[in-house]
């Protein structure tokens, strides 16, 4: 009977399975649709160019204009954009950030207003460099699953290894994505800010970046406003299409996450009872297997151990569903828990004390 003990970490290991296998995966694809694609930088300079000369690049779509709104840099990056592209973009000038808006909400809002007249549009960060086909593919993929707004997660690199890929994580452990698709609750969503796929009566319909400009977490938001207004939303796998490097060191990592994890849970008891519960099922099983062993509970020593191995599968699922390293990284799913919280902590912690700032601007 001690092995019914067990059944939380089987259960959630086996929606991640089910979850890996319904994920979709855009098929290499082309598109007769106008597309728009969507650039905000600030301070970019040291990643945009391999960013616009992978959107440069794009094919397969019936006509791709690209976008590049500079919001205010310092560095050159407007330089950067102008040196690669010439006449090939859109290059933008950010109007002065307006009371009542965060920084990124408006720059997309500038943007998609400069985008009208297209079929799509399809926002992308500054690290993130695409495919040749990748913007026709996730377009297709948008119109064969029927939803309006499209979230392909790239593969990600860079800092943080042990943490960066526990968001996929999070989504294929606890996250039903068909009934994510199928559901109009906007509670149930979940979309990555990196690279969006929107169609753009859509967008307009939900409000635009103009129903999310107070928030700090606008890719959500703006998947919970589609719903709202009537859209579908749909997370896919775009690993094969886009790379995303989005921290280069520990400390970068460090102040992105803290800018952003307080505003994912709404509220420090919140943000707590997820925490515990992670630590629970995840941080504590390998410690408890050694105390219980050394206590001579060979028996529930083993179920502990067990248990540690089921969250182990489970990470290294997600890591291959998603084209992230699963060995040796899944093995130390404890620590990347334990990171986490301490990077929850650290952002509460900031956040109550008003330090919390981004590109130079508080949040």
């Amino acid at each position: 009977m001690r092995w019914l003990a067990l059944l939380p970490w089987a259960a959630l290991t086996a929606h991640t399975v089910v979850n890996a296998l319904l994920l979709r995966r855009p098929a290499r694809a082309t598109t007769p649709e106008r597309v728009a694609v969507l650039l905000p930088v600030r301070d970019e300079a040291a990643r945009v160019a391999a960013c616009v000369e992978s959107l440069l690049a794009q094919r397969g779509a019936g006509a791709v204009t690209v976008y590049v709104l500079d919001d205010g840099s310092t560095d050159g990056t407007a330089e950067i954009v102008r040196s690669i592209a010439g006449d090939k973009v859109e290059l933008l000038t950010g109007e002065p950030l307006p009371p009542g808006w965060l920084g990124k909400p408006h720059a997309c809002r500038q943007l998609a207003d400069a985008a009208a007249g297209h079929d799509v549009l399809s926002f992308v960060d500054a690290d993130v460099v695409l495919e040749p086909d990748a913007i026709a593919s996730a377009v297709a993929e948008l119109r064969r699953c029927g939803a309006d707004l499209l979230s392909p997660y790239p593969r990600i690199t860079g800092a943080g290894r042990l943490v960066q890929p526990l968001l996929q994580w999070s989504w294929l452990t606890f996250l039903p994505l068909r009934a994510m698709e199928r559901s109009s609750r906007p509670s149930l969503a979940a979309a990555g800010g990196q690279w969006l796929v929107i169609d753009a009566a859509a967008y307009r319909r939900a409000g635009g970046h103009t129903a999310v400009r107070t928030e700090i977490l606008e890719d959500i938001a703006l998947a919970r406003a589609v719903k709202r207004s009537g859209g579908r939303i749909a997370l896919a796998d775009g690993s094969r299409l886009a790379v995303c490097r989005m921290y280069d060191s520990w400390r970068e990592l460090a102040d992105g996450y803290a800018k952003s994890l307080w505003a994912s849970f709404g509220t420090a008891a919140g943000a707590g009872a997820v925490v515990v519960t992670l630590l629970v099922l995840y941080a504590v099983p390998p410690v408890a297997a050694v105390v219980l062993a050394a206590a001579g509970a060979s028996g529930w020593a083993v179920i502990a151990l067990a248990a540690y191995a089921l969250g182990v599968a489970g990470r290294a699922v997600s890591a291959v569903a998603t084209g992230g390293r699963a060995w040796p990284d899944a093995l130390a799913h404890p620590v990347s828990i334990v990171l986490f919280a301490r990077l929850v902590a650290r952002s509460f912690r900031l956040r109550r004390r008003g330090g919390l700032s981004w590109r130079g601007r508080p949040v």
